[in-house]
């Protein structure tokens, strides 16, 4: 049986019973978290822009919009939910040798789950094998450096999802992947340069292509196969060859991903989580940080490439950039003492101030801590050189959020609560934390969406 196959075959056999206590458990902390994401980035004009666009087209459906009380198809919903979802960099995190965002594939979940009347434990189900799918992809095979994005390991995970909320067999599921994978193929260059706005939606995108190729299959239509060793497939194309052992998935003798996925305390991309605390722990041995001459920041080789080589993060034009930027956040760190949305505001991207700050901020790739990325975490240091002389420096290895110094449920029910300050009442906010710690137990999920609602 061919790749796409194999994978088919393995969520559409997921149940919720196989599942273990604590992969339920850290889902519904990362449905939580994403959510919290998604009703905080309501308001923001890039996501009022897509909302607008949605509804246009669509008025109208099976599927909520999240905020609104407005519905509209599913594949529609996937991409406005998933681009909200993403918007602030806030999201959890995996990191292989492909980087992701596995909680992107929450949002066409509850899409399709959504559509098709599904329960909290087939919500669960669902997203656990997404999770699984896209992070084993990027345990299997780097793509970036190939000039792809990693919302391709996306395609597969949100179809393979979708096809199970809507009740496929593994033969359809298995052509909804074929669909989506031929002919929905992400380049990189979405996070090269200075970033745009995609930058948030490209996921969304392949989710909803993703939702669209099992609605597809549904319906019998077939896709090119096989659509990864094929002559002209994905391994030929894109990823080079690699081997994936479905066996040793979560649930048939492995362990499942949820809980290795990286939740972010700082909104800000994950390879500078430990950049931002390494920063703000030099900034406590300055005076002030008019005290700084110089600032060097050494990372490893995905910190580089991802957020320090472009000359475009000294003088980030976009918020997208920006929140991709080493200079800037360790900046910005040590100028505030503090990283959140507010960072990133057109107001602080202008600064006379900020910007003559960052001209004293170099950044380096260390081989030592490129050694140590990404199973002893992400290391970054930090280093200032006083006007004075004096030198503080600080390294951090692990940020708090990681697998191996998790976030408890206090602070993630925090995190959700400053996102969705002003949005929803104390009341509501309560009511629907209630229901996501509870999810397995929730029978009519439109009852989650309704709590969505954001206040006029």
């Amino acid at each position: 049986m061919d790749l796409a196959g194999r994978l088919a075959d393995y969520v559409t056999s997921t149940k919720f019973g196989n599942i273990d206590p604590r992969t339920v458990k850290e889902m519904k902390a990362r449905v939580v978290d994403a959510i919290g994401c998604a009703i905080g980035a309501f308001g923001e004009r890039p996501i009022e822009m897509a909302r607008s666009a949605v509804l246009g087209l669509r008025s109208g459906g099976p599927s909520s919009v999240i905020g609104t009380g407005k519905r509209t198809s599913p594949d529609l919903a996937t991409f406005v939910n998933g681009f909200m979802l993403r918007y602030f960099d806030y999201n959890d995190t995996y990191l292989s040798r492909e980087p992701a965002h596995p909680s992107d594939n929450i949002a066409p979940c509850l899409a399709v789950a959504e559509s098709e009347g599904a329960t909290g434990k087939e919500l669960v189900s669902a997203a656990v094998a997404a999770y699984e799918v896209q992070c084993r992809l990027c345990d299997a095979a780097d793509i970036r450096h190939r000039g792809w994005d990693h919302v391709n390991y996306g395609l597969v995970s949100s179809s393979l999802a979708a096809a199970k909320l809507m009740g496929l067999d593994a033969k359809k599921a298995e052509q909804a992947v074929n669909i989506a994978v031929s002919g929905h193929i992400a380049m990189r260059q979405v996070r090269a340069g200075e970033l745009s706005m995609w930058k948030g939606a490209s996921f969304a995108n392949a989710a909803r292509n993703g939702v669209f190729a099992a609605a597809l299959a549904k319906d019998g239509v077939t896709g090119p196969s096989p659509v990864f060793e094929g002559e002209m497939g994905f391994f030929r194309q894109v990823s080079g060859p690699f081997d994936l052992d479905v066996s040793g998935f979560g649930g048939r003798g492995g362990r499942y991903k949820v809980p290795e996925t990286y939740v972010k305390y700082w909104p800000a991309e994950y390879h500078a989580q430990s950049a931002i605390w390494a920063a703000l722990a030099v900034r406590g041995d300055l005076k002030g940080p008019g005290e700084a001459k110089s600032v060097l920041v050494e990372t490893h080789e995905a910190g580089y490439t991802i957020l320090g080589k472009d000359p475009e993060k000294w003088h980030p034009g976009t918020k997208e950039t920006a929140d991709h930027s080493l200079p800037y956040i360790v900046g910005m760190a040590l100028l505030e003492g503090k990283i959140d949305n507010e960072t990133y505001s057109e107001r602080n991207l202008r600064s006379a101030r900020v910007l003559r700050f960052l001209r004293k901020v170099e950044v380096k790739e260390d081989p030592t801590l490129t050694a140590m990325y990404p199973a002893q975490g992400m290391a970054n240091r930090v280093t200032v050189v006083t006007k004075s002389g004096a030198v503080f420096s600080k390294e951090v290895d692990v940020p708090r959020g990681h697998p191996l110094d998790p976030m408890g449920r206090e602070e993630l029910e925090q995190k959700f609560r400053a996102l969705t300050e002003g949005k929803l009442s104390s009341e509501r906010r309560r009511e629907l934390l209630d229901l996501l710690w509870n999810l397995e137990e929730v029978d009519d999920l439109r009852e989650v969406f309704k709590l969505m609602k954001v206040m006029a």
